[in-house]
């Protein structure tokens, strides 16, 4: 009964995140949905800048503890170590939902582009983000990332093994590719207001503070694996020329 209660509770936290992230999407391109990252709000414009850095700082905050190793370890004292993962999810899309609902429009114009052209390539940009973010994930194993591999294998009563290394789709060409996605959606815009960048800057710069503790986790995991990889492949901007390693690797497979 147990294990069974753990599969939907993880498929149901699964299903959170797929409805948050739909959600998201149409919060960052204001469109769709009530409330927007460009909807108006009342008050002056510091108090909006105040609410929404607090706003930030906790998605951040939560993020960021929650994966880390040293809180799992804790952490899963209290919380089974086959719904962990389900839990953090749990947990991110609380606080992504709160963060939304709570976000406060400060809607002075940055840029906004009137030619129909830049216009297009701008939502072309944003669809190519949103769509990156979903497939990269599929690439390293989406299900695992998001728990409902290990509530699944729980449910059949098989072990949660490790994942073993892989450089899978775009990630035989840049370290980080579900970040670059991130980084797009979040910039891409055709019209961009004081809200909107106030929004995707702290949101990279978060990004680019994660990804030294993300890296340095992977090299405690995978050790001189990863640490190959680091050499070889870029973090964020892809490199499509092959090495003269990679063509010597190619040439005896």
């Amino acid at each position: 009964m147990k294990r069974w209660i753990f599969f939907l509770y993880g498929v149901g936290c699964h299903l959170l995140f797929l409805a948050t992230f739909a959600y998201m999407l149409a919060f960052v391109g204001n469109f769709l949905v009530p409330i927007t990252i460009e909807s108006h709000s009342e008050g002056s414009v510091v108090s909006a800048l105040v609410v929404n850095l607090l706003l930030l700082c906790l998605f951040a905050i939560q993020h960021s503890v929650m994966a880390r190793p040293a809180f799992k370890r804790v952490w899963t004292r209290i919380v089974p170590e086959v719904i962990e993962r389900s839990t953090y999810v749990l947990a991110s899309c609380i606080v992504t939902i709160f963060m939304m609902w709570q976000w406060r429009g400060m809607d002075l114009v940055i840029w906004d582009l009137e030619n129909p052209l830049l216009r297009n390539a701008m939502w072309g940009l944003f669809a190519v983000g949103w769509l990156m973010v979903p497939l990269v994930s599929l690439a390293i194993n989406h299900f695992d990332l998001f728990g409902t591999r290990q509530v699944w294998l729980n449910l059949k009563g098989r072990k949660n093994t490790a994942l073993e290394f892989d450089e899978p789709f775009l990630y035989k060409r840049m370290r980080h590719p579900l970040y670059v996605a991130w980084a797009l959606a979040m910039w891409a815009a055709p019209t961009m207001t004081m809200g909107h960048m106030l929004f995707a800057s702290v949101m990279t710069f978060y990004m680019l503070v994660a990804v030294v503790f993300e890296e340095r986790d992977l090299i405690a995991h995978f050790g001189s694996q990863y640490e190959d990889y680091r050499r070889r492949v870029p973090m964020f901007i892809p490199r499509f020329k092959q090495t003269s390693l990679e063509k010597v690797e190619t040439s005896n497979s």
